[in-house]
């Protein structure tokens, strides 16, 4: 092997060849699976989008961190699923752009978050961990209860997100800023409009407890009680084996 090796460094082109040959190999590896991926994608008939209010207060995680220390993948070891959840399917995460899998867990993972626990507990934790989590090292975020979030260029973060594949329309894309505010103002005109596009199971709610204001705090806890329930393909082989 090692003698091989030797005669192959002495000849440029020889080893060239070798290297492509062995990226070959890695690549087909790689590639191959694309071509049956409508095959290993599970069908997700009920799958829904992010809204408008969901995808902010995604650019907001992404933009804090906090993917560094929460994996949203839950693998099908025995110890995961009892703790976390049913594993994690590919087609849930079809519609995130970037996708956030990962194993590394400074905190516990969170793909199946969404509807654990109240708004409240959300803004509590956020804005001091130890409030809810006494023995927690997660930094607090307390600055997203006071900063207004910044809605107006939505429609452009979902005509992008149109661009790679999530089927936004072009009602939704006019429509994102109003609906941003609707969904976290349940009282108000532009409620209505939030259900009607993205369906009557859409939270829609003061998620920071104060509808009189949209903050990046409303934002980021829509999406953390939306993880998990955009589509319950997971759920559905576990229901039917109990049969």
């Amino acid at each position: 092997m090692f003698g091989l090796h030797y005669r192959l460094e002495r000849k440029a082109i020889g080893l060239v060849l070798a290297i492509i040959g062995v990226s070959s190999i890695g690549g087909l590896v790689e590639i191959a699976p694309l071509f049956t991926i409508h095959q290993t994608v599970e069908d997700a008939p009920n799958m829904r989008v992010y809204t408008p209010l969901e995808v902010a207060g995604r650019n907001i995680y992404i933009r804090e961190g906090c993917y560094a220390c929460h994996s949203q993948m839950i693998r099908t070891l025995r110890d995961e699923v009892e703790r976390y959840g049913p594993y994690s399917l590919a087609v849930e995460s079809k519609y995130d752009h970037p996708m956030l899998w990962g194993s590394k867990r400074t905190g516990p993972d969170i793909a199946r978050l969404g509807g654990k626990y109240s708004d409240a507990w959300h803004v509590a934790h956020l804005i001091n961990p130890r409030d809810v989590v006494k023995e927690s090292i997660m930094p607090g975020y307390p600055w997203l209860a006071r900063t207004s979030l910044a809605s107006e260029d939505l429609g452009l973060h979902l005509k992008a997100l149109r661009r790679v594949g999530v089927p936004y329309t072009d009602e939704m894309i006019e429509h994102a800023s109003n609906d941003a505010y609707g969904q976290s103002a349940p009282d108000s005109s532009a409620a209505e409009g939030v259900t009607k596009r993205y369906g009557e199971a859409t939270n829609v709610r003061a998620f920071d407890g104060n509808a009189g204001r949209l903050t990046e705090m409303d934002a980021l806890v829509a999406y953390l009680q939306i993880l998990g329930r955009l589509t319950d393909a997971a759920t559905k082989p576990v229901a039917s084996a109990e049969k």
